[in-house]
């Protein structure tokens, strides 16, 4: 195996230039029993996110729940509320337009058809800093960068909070494409010039500091669908205005105006809601490899441990936990929960040790199991590895930002010998074609005819 590897690696044309570290170890007994260059750090890319995972379910806890709370400073009287309405985020990434609509249902079911005060926005649960500290501008646009806020609303249960989902279909050919919003809202602007054509050449932007979405170039008339999500400006701003629709659409109407602020302490609950437990979250957050749920739990723990949801705190808590599980924080570089800094540096045997250390932790059950599965077409199971290696026992973390592939996790081979592997590459040309060259090096893993 070890000749293999190092045999392909060293003739592979597209490691060229590029670099490669590799981990594996045995899961029984953590023995590392081949390695290249091993303790060099790489980009983990969104193999962050095993980190991230690990420590918030240590500290949050695998039943943990994000609330958030409709609460008045005044009294319901004839239908009418005397007095403001505060809605508190508390950093619930998984509320959607349903919500708010529940949200105003309990309100109407209270006899309210009237706010005599304001509505205000409290989302002060975390700090005012919305973009962790290296995004690239040019990934603003996307759902994958999006804004965080304690107050915010996702378009659907991929849970990509603070953002909007598009869909662009064809028609015949020379004519404007079809192009759905959901939700269906006028928060954002969609400035749409797709045409029909041979080729899907399709250009997205959003203005830098607002709403206005341009839709630009070319979708194939025989080609399927494209799907897009697109992050917001302001994502607390993008829940009032939904949560404005909800209310009109109950008939409740008011007579102040609408804007974010910060509740008093002392006010009345009219309606507290629960998000689904963490043990649940945590499957779209691993399979689908979702950036805002992992900067999310980053403040969260940082705002349940220090009392400020902000990185700073967040991440001094990720790195007191993997101090715990017995990474050597001196090996690494940590910016970020979710991967996508292009600064973070872990080494391949610091994952493999963190991978193995865990499987004696109470909740390593639920965790393995929001693990990609190589193989599986159920998006739910299968994840980001539903397209890949089919034919191995392979459950793991995928990673993946410019000229950067990685992939790390369980292995069972045909002997029913367990391992675990890390391969993180640096320097890529072409990020997409990592991904054959981590599968290659598991087939010989395996011992598999490649």
């Amino acid at each position: 195996m070890k000749e293999r590897i190092e045999t392909y690696i060293t003739r592979e044309p597209r490691l060229q230039g590029a670099l490669i570290g590799i981990s594996i170890r045995e899961a029984k007994t953590g023995k590392v029993v081949y390695e290249h260059m091993g303790d060099i750090r790489f980009h983990p890319a969104s193999n962050m996110k095993l980190l991230t995972a690990a420590a918030g379910l240590n500290v949050l806890g695998e039943r943990y729940r994000f609330t958030t709370e409709l609460n008045t400073d005044g009294v319901i009287e004839d239908g009418t509320l005397k007095g403001n309405l505060y809605i508190v985020g508390k950093g619930d990434p998984t509320l959607l337009p349903e919500t708010y609509h529940l949200f105003a249902r309990r309100l109407n079911q209270l006899g309210i058809k009237y706010i005599a005060g304001n509505i205000i926005g409290d989302d002060t649960w975390y700090d005012a800093v919305r973009l962790s500290q290296d995004i690239i501008w040019s990934d603003e646009t996307y759902h994958y960068a999006a804004q965080i806020a304690a107050l915010t609303v996702s378009p659907d249960k991929q849970y990509d909070a603070g953002s909007v989902y598009v869909k662009i279909s064809p028609r015949k050919h020379g004519e404007p494409a079809n192009v759905t919003l959901f939700p269906k809202t006028d928060y954002v602007t969609l400035v749409h010039k797709i045409k029909t054509g041979e080729e899907e050449n399709i250009v997205i932007e959003r203005e830098y500091g607002g709403n206005k979405i341009h839709l630009s170039g070319e979708i194939s008339e025989n080609g399927g669908e494209v799907e897009e999500w697109i992050a917001v400006w302001e994502p607390t701003d993008y829940a009032l205005h939904i949560f404005q629709a909800a209310l009109k659409h109950q008939g409740i109407v008011w007579g102040g105006t609408v804007y974010r602020g910060q509740a008093p302490q002392r006010l009345t609950c009219l309606y507290k809601h629960h998000s689904i437990p963490l043990n649940k979250l945590i499957i779209p957050f691993m399979k689908n490899s979702n950036n805002t749920i992992a900067e999310i739990i980053i403040k969260e723990m940082g705002k349940l441990v220090y009392g400020e949801g902000s990185w700073e705190n967040g991440l001094r808590v990720l790195e007191r936990e993997m101090d715990g599980m017995g990474m050597e924080l001196e090996t690494m570089v940590i910016r970020d929960g979710s991967g996508i800094s292009h600064i973070n540096g872990i080494p391949a045997n610091q994952l493999t040790k963190l991978l193995y250390t865990i499987q004696a932790a109470n909740w390593f059950d639920i965790y393995v199991h929001a693990l990609p599965v190589a193989g599986a077409h159920e998006p739910w199971i299968g994840g980001t590895l539903q397209e890949r290696m089919s034919h191995l026992n392979i459950r793991a973390k995928t990673g993946t930002i410019h000229g950067v592939s990685t992939l790390a996790g369980y292995m069972r081979k045909r002997n029913g010998k367990q391992l675990i592997f890390s391969i993180l590459i640096d320097h890529l040309l072409d990020e997409e074609e990592g991904k054959e060259i981590e599968d290659y090096i598991l087939n010989i893993i395996a011992g598999e005819d490649v």
